[in-house]
């Protein structure tokens, strides 16, 4: 009986279970790691130095707008609260090769703050009029007003939008012309279509979707009339809305504001006078932060970065490097086979 039950506990005599498998053990030599090494440190310089080239073609212009400085043109701008108009001129000597990204950009901004982050009512900017007569915990202090009416839509990021708005002018023969800025698309295509989604209309009037709600406090219209031309770039749809909702990971960042890509402009911006009227609403000297407006082209490879092809540089001349070095420290102490 005893024999039996320990035959029975016994694997079965298969390949897999008695490790019977056939294996490969790969033995690292010498004459496999050094050329190894080699190869991928010039793979890696090739590339870097294909990047780092591709970037340097990548034309970038950027104008700091905060206006804490005496000779800014915004200098006016920082000690009014909103309505305030200032302008920046500059000029091309070269054509800006289309298509242009028109960008604001913010520092010593912290959207990754944790309960900054989590400052919004999910439920809410799906549509669903339920929570906005009860906004969630998580938007507090924004989800009620003074008078205890709810917020719609509540939370510290909805409240905080970048509300900066601007026009730009090519001066011709002392004559403004006004260079087209498209707003269409700027926003992720998962966040328009999927993430975030409208009230439904209540007697046909979107507006009345809202009734009972309030506008964020730092808002200077509802939500249903943020863009009074374009009536279906409204609500949670707006494009400036959901570019500011996805949150940036570091304290300095730039969003995509416009494309210039219509008309005249759509080869880019030629050589001349500009002019770009900023209509300053946000504050931003409170905590010490700066604003900027950049205007960029891209490449195959993305937006300005020379970091990833330096990286690359760098990563590859290390490979050669230590292949050179083992190489070295081969022929130098290199065991024959009777040693091994």
């Amino acid at each position: 009986m005893k024999k039996e039950e320990e035959t029975s506990e016994r694997p079965d005599n298969t390949a897999f279970t008695q490790q019977r498998l056939p294996a490969w053990q790969p033995i690292l030599s010498a004459g496999i790691v050094i050329p190894g090494f080699l190869l991928i440190g010039l793979a890696f310089i090739g590339i870097g130095i294909a990047l780092f080239l591709t970037t340097q073609t990548i034309q970038v212009l950027e104008a700091d707008y905060t206006g804490v400085e005496k000779d800014s043109p915004c200098y006016s701008c920082t000690n009014m609260v909103q309505n305030c108009t200032c302008e920046i001129t500059f000029s091309l000597s070269t054509l800006f090769t289309g298509p242009v990204f028109f960008y604001y950009g913010l520092s010593n901004f912290y959207q990754n703050f944790r309960k900054y982050g989590v400052s919004k009512d999910y439920y809410q900017l799906t549509g669903d009029t339920t929570y906005f007569k009860s906004p969630q915990e998580t938007c507090a202090p924004y989800a009620y007003d003074g008078n205890n009416k709810p917020i719609v839509p509540c939370g510290a990021i909805a409240n905080s939008m970048f509300n900066d708005t601007f026009e730009l002018y090519q001066i011709i023969n002392g004559t403004k012309k006004v260079v087209p800025l498209d707003g269409k698309g700027i926003s992720w295509w998962t966040d328009y279509n999927i993430k975030y989604r409208n009230p439904l209309p209540v007697n046909n009037s979107f507006a009345s979707a809202f009734d009972g709600t309030v506008k964020p406090i730092n808002w200077p219209k509802a939500a249903y009339e943020l863009d009074l031309v374009d009536l279906n770039n409204n609500g949670f749809l707006n494009q400036d809305f959901l570019v500011w909702m996805r949150r940036a990971a570091l304290p300095q960042f730039r969003k995509l504001y416009r494309r210039i890509t219509d008309g005249d402009y759509a080869a880019g911006l030629p050589a001349g006078n500009y002019s770009l009227t900023v209509h300053y609403n946000f504050p931003v000297v409170s905590f010490d932060g700066r604003k900027k407006v950049v205007f960029s082209n891209v490449s195959w490879m993305g937006g300005k970065n020379e970091f990833l092809g330096i990286a690359y540089l760098v990563v590859g001349s290390l490979c050669v490097v230590m292949s050179v070095v083992m190489l070295i420290v081969y022929a130098k102490f290199k065991f024959s086979d009777d040693d091994v």
